[in-house]
């Protein structure tokens, strides 16, 4: 086996648990973190979860303002106003309390406090020395990794564009991951994000960037997530399964850090700038027609992901599309939609999401190489 140098490195620590929240001023004392910036959504809010990190943090006389207008697919302005409101309290750390939105503003104000400037000015990879705020990532859906990664995706809305910054500087210095925390979201957000999460591994252990590293995290990743995906979102309160799929995001999340991710991920930012349409979402329908297309480049993984997502013994008569087939219906056993058409995209603008997607850089290490004319064409089946 001829393998590509690697290098790897685990940033920030890690904290699992029932309850684990409750070690939040813990967490914070122990950084000097005296007066932080919580940020979250109106959803979360409405919904209590806030509320909980509020009352630990009065509890334990932690001073903290709130940032809670973030929307789903977080914008340059969104990121712009938390800077402001982080400046203007003199803060020294942040707490962010969601999915990938919450996290990646989090992110994103981390490195405009620290550097300056606008968000515009970071796109790319090292685009900045380091930051000097710290971030507390307590995940409430088990899908983004957003709480291990080095990315933050902010959608540029004058251009219709998510933008990617990629540093490991801005890898959340602490995750807390509360099984709790995820044990009342809606049946479509856990599929959704649990699919997001599925697709991370997916890709990540067949890009051409994996490493016998990258390879373990996706392969635990895969067997915790096909073992509890459809067992979560059948009944979120199920503890065991939401502590599998909290802990499976996470290893998928530190998995696409060190090997990246491919077409699908390539393909699901335009779909979100363009239309709105929810990451985890977008990842769900296009992972099929992916994974289709990249069937001629399978050197043996498809079937140990197979192995995976069906939980079941080597199928002796596997060949790649039976990894399709069984993608397709687990997307129909969640209750996911499975084609663009069914979220609102239209045929007219595949051009220029096509021109959106090649340039991202995971179009690079995509298993089979790909041209502008192929991602128009996988758009156009996944329709």
């Amino acid at each position: 086996m001829t393998l590509n140098p690697f290098s790897f490195k685990v940033p920030g620590e890690v904290i699992y648990g029932q309850s684990s929240i409750s070690k939040l001023p813990e967490i914070l004392m122990a950084r000097g973190l005296t007066k932080v910036l919580v940020i979250s959504d109106r959803g979360l809010e409405a919904a209590g979860m806030v509320k909980k990190i509020i009352d630990i943090l009065e509890e334990a006389s932690i001073n903290y303002a709130l940032f809670l207008d973030v929307e789903a697919n977080p914008s340059c302005e969104t990121v712009d106003n938390g800077t402001a409101l982080y400046r203007s309290q003199g803060l020294n750390g942040i707490v962010c309390l969601g999915g990938g939105s919450p996290m990646d503003t989090a992110k994103g104000i981390a490195v405009l406090a620290s550097n300056g400037g606008k968000i515009q000015d970071y796109e790319g990879a090292n685009k900045f020395k380091g930051t000097n705020v710290p971030i507390v990532a307590i995940p409430t859906t088990a899908g983004t990794g957003s709480e291990v990664t080095p990315f933050a995706v902010i959608t540029d809305k004058e251009k219709n564009y998510k933008l990617t910054v990629f540093s490991y500087e801005i890898v959340p210095e602490v995750a807390v991951l509360d099984p709790d925390m995820i044990a009342t979201l809606p049946p479509l957000v856990a599929a959704a994000t649990g699919m997001d999460a599925l697709t991370h591994a997916v890709e990540s252990y067949i890009s051409r960037a994996s490493s016998p590293f990258s390879d373990a995290m996706a392969e635990k990743a895969m067997e915790l997530i096909g073992k509890n995906i459809r067992l979560f979102v059948a009944n979120r309160s199920d503890a065991e399964a939401a502590s599998g799929m909290l802990l499976g995001s996470m290893f998928a999340g530190v998995a696409f850090s060190w090997a990246r991710l491919g077409n699908c991920h390539a393909m699901a930012h335009p779909l979100g700038g363009f239309f709105g349409v929810a990451h985890g979402i977008a990842n769900a329908i296009l992972l099929p027609t992916v994974l289709e297309f990249n069937a001629i480049a399978d050197n043996g993984k498809y079937k140990k992901i197979y192995n995976y997502v069906k939980h079941a013994e080597n199928n002796n008569s596997f060949v790649p599309e039976t990894l399709v087939q069984e993608i397709k219906e687990l997307l129909y056993q969640l209750s996911v939609p499975q084609t663009l058409t069914e979220v609102g995209v239209k045929e007219e603008l595949i051009h220029d999401m096509a021109v959106d997607a090649m340039k991202s850089g995971n179009v690079l290490i995509n298993p089979r190489q790909t041209t502008l004319a192929d991602i128009e064409v996988l758009y156009q089946k996944a329709l």
